[in-house]
């Protein structure tokens, strides 16, 4: 079975949608560890709620956390890194040495790099006048939201769409799109 390491900012609200999967014997997956930069962020206490083991990880908490991160990762045996809400720069370090899935808001190449993520994506996106968002599930690369796309879902946004309810309908669609990413990269 793979072992997969989610790392989530604040909420990791995927988190339930995969453990769901995974009892529906949909995934082939053990969530193996959480890491978040954030000492404050509540996929902590759902990583305590589910008994998952988690880390706290950042230039406060290390002198070299990239590198920390590098030998617990490969200590755990992890095969797999779902970013959820992971609101730091992943190092070239992780990169080369491990498959790292990304969840953007946005339909990629459009309203991605650095800054665009949450509400940021979705304003741009309603100033613009789009007629479609969605996800995209793509694998990290050492630039922002430039790795291979392995999956997208679009939704057509209404005449009265704003930043929230947007926001709301992709986070919602994320939930499928991950799971069926998560599928295509266990083949």
């Amino acid at each position: 079975m793979k072992k997969l390491a989610l790392f989530a900012s604040h909420n990791g609200s995927v988190l339930e949608t995969l453990l769901d999967a995974i009892e529906k014997k949909e995934l082939k997956l053990e969530i193996s560890l959480i890491i978040s930069n954030n000492s404050n962020a509540n996929v902590l206490e759902k990583a305590q709620k589910y008994n998952i083991p988690y880390q706290v990880l950042n230039s406060k908490t290390d002198k070299d956390p990239d590198k920390t991160l590098y030998t617990l990762l490969k200590e755990k045996k992890i095969d797999l890194i779902l970013l959820a809400g992971y609101m730091k720069k992943i190092s070239p370090l992780l990169t080369q040495n491990f498959f790292i899935l990304n969840s953007h808001p946005a339909l990629l190449p459009k309203y991605g790099g650095k800054g665009m993520y949450g509400e940021n994506v979705h304003k741009a996106v309603i100033e613009n006048n789009e007629s479609q968002s969605g996800v995209t599930l793509h694998r990290i690369d050492e630039e922002y939201d430039k790795g291979a796309i392995i999956l997208q879902k679009k939704l057509t946004l209404s005449s009265e769409e704003n930043v929230q309810s947007l926001q709301k309908k992709i986070k919602e669609l994320e939930k499928s799109a991950t799971i069926e990413a998560l599928k295509i990269c266990l083949k």
